[in-house]
């Protein structure tokens, strides 16, 4: 019942973020979407390269989509870390944040953390990260760190954006519960 009404729950808000997305573009992309968003601007000093040419590629776009759609609509975790990785773009926050979403889901911690931190050494300010590391430091019984998290959220979302709802309720559950968000 509790996960039906989470699916219940996710796809009202994907419909939400769908139908008033030109109005929050740069929100949705902040906080993670079917859509990744562009690097952030690096240092005319370092030698990199142009990080953003496939982000507007319509190629580029529908594969990420159809990987978004393997974890979201699908569940089937697997197939969108192939997905995500024949991307060859685990420099972009979104890419790297859905892997390491993806590994957390499939129990394989160690692969996720390191796709978390990947995505925000690409974009310390990627508000799914954020949220989804702090799932992650809760799962791992680090409810300090998983605060830390939640702070960071707050900090840049605020807190009545979703992804400080889900860290925050996630963290009033009782320790010890066994319960994997």
């Amino acid at each position: 019942m509790k996960k039906s009404a989470i699916r219940i729950a996710t796809l009202a808000l994907f419909s939400m973020a769908v139908a008033s997305g030109p109005l929050l573009l740069s929100k949705a992309y902040a906080a993670g979407s079917d859509t990744p968003s562009s690097p952030p601007a690096s240092d005319s000093s370092k030698k990199k390269k142009d990080k953003s040419s496939s982000i507007e590629d319509p190629k580029f776009l529908a594969a990420y989509r159809t990987a978004y759609t393997s974890i979201y609509d699908r569940g089937d975790y697997a197939t969108a870390i192939e997905q995500l990785k024949a991307l060859n773009r685990e420099d972009v926050a979104d890419v790297a944040n859905l892997i390491g979403y993806s590994y957390r889901k499939l129990g394989n911690y160690q692969a996720s953390k390191q796709y978390y931190e990947q995505a925000l050494a690409d974009d310390p300010n990627h508000v799914r990260t954020w949220q989804y590391y702090g799932l992650w430091q809760l799962e791992q019984g680090n409810r300090e760190q998983a605060k830390y998290h939640l702070d960071k959220v707050a900090q840049l979302a605020g807190t009545n954006s979703t992804e400080y709802r889900s860290l925050a309720d996630a963290l009033e559950k009782q320790p010890g519960t066994g319960l994997v968000y």
